[in-house]
């Protein structure tokens, strides 16, 4: 029987990868969405993988959400905590919202999510928790000192929780992606993009969304029972750590 993947944010961008990679792979994949019910119905029409709609922000929802989808497809395995939001502004001008919204979803979302499926992974003595993080939770960027602090949260969350499902034959990766040529990067002007992004990448281009999810597919699978507590960067050569 296939093991079923949780994709948060799992029907648009890096997540609709992630979803589509993992039932390539032969997961049984159910995707989780917030908002954009449009977006959520194309998605599975085009993929014939489920979507259900939940705020990961909410504790109570996530709960919920979890039991619903364990109800009707199976106990979940592997967890990709993708979903995320931007709120930037420079520090000065960011308002108790904005930084409380992105903490929320960016950070207390991989609890929300994680906390309710860590039971169910102990006792069946295997489980893949993956959180998708940024390059900006690593070096930091001005204008988005919420984002990158919940970022980095991601991967304190990583290691620490890493060493408490290692014995349980659970493990805790992040990945930290650089700039990937999602919907909200390719809205970027032009002459931005091609004047002052690309040109910091080394490799002279942006990553593609498919780049991210095969990276999901290998820390999700049985031969990457070695690998935990990890942060992979795949920026380009960006930034190194």
């Amino acid at each position: 029987m296939a093991r079923v993947a949780l994709v948060t944010g799992g029907s648009r961008g890096i997540g609709a990868a992630i979803s589509v990679a993992l039932k390539a792979a032969g997961y049984t994949v159910v995707a989780n969405y917030a908002g954009n019910d449009e977006a959520a119905a194309a998605f599975t029409k085009e993929t014939g993988i489920p979507t259900y709609k939940w705020s990961v922000a909410d504790y109570e929802a996530c709960a919920a959400g979890i039991a619903k989808v364990e109800a009707e497809v199976g106990p979940v395995d592997v967890l990709v905590n993708n979903a995320g939001i931007t709120r930037d502004a420079m520090f000065h001008k960011m308002t108790p919202a904005q930084w409380k919204e992105v903490i929320d979803t960016n950070l207390s979302g991989l609890f929300n999510m994680t906390h309710p499926l860590w039971s169910g992974m102990r006792d069946r003595k295997f489980g893949r928790v993956i959180s998708i993080s940024s390059i900006n939770g690593q070096k930091g960027q001005a204008g988005q000192v919420n984002y990158s602090a919940a970022k980095s949260g991601d991967l304190g969350f990583t290691k620490a929780l890493a060493q408490e499902g290692a014995r349980a034959g659970i493990t805790v990766n992040a990945i930290c992606p650089g700039y990937i040529a999602t919907e909200m990067v390719k809205a970027i002007d032009e002459k931005v993009l091609n004047e002052r992004i690309i040109p910091q990448i080394p490799v002279g281009r942006l990553g593609e969304p498919s780049e991210i999810a095969r990276i999901v597919v290998f820390l999700a699978s049985e031969e990457a029972g070695f690998i935990t507590g990890s942060t992979i960067s795949a920026n380009g050569g960006q930034f190194f750590v």
